[in-house]
């Protein structure tokens, strides 16, 4: 990491306590287990905006309408059985 940086961050002692907890059971620091966690957090709301965006202004009805004529167009046959409700 030739471009880190340092940041501290206050959180309750019970929820650092837990976080230490999770790290030693995966074997890894409280830092990596920190950036692991920053990252997904991070890329979890990165992607949900993304999605919000590109939704904006689509009314619901309209996505099922349109989520239906795709589903008509997939055959039976072409759906593995795990994959069947």
């Amino acid at each position: 990491m030739a471009n880190a940086s340092v940041m501290t961050v206050r959180i309750p002692a019970d929820l650092k306590h837990r976080i230490e907890i999770i790290a030693a059971e995966q074997g890894v620091s409280l830092n990596q287990l920190a950036m692991y966690m920053f990252a997904r957090g991070v890329s979890s709301m990165e992607a949900g905006h993304k999605i919000s965006k590109y939704w904006k202004g689509y009314q619901k009805a309209k996505i099922i309408d349109e989520f239906d004529e795709v589903m008509l167009k997939v055959k039976a046959d072409d759906v593995p059985d795990w994959d069947k409700v």
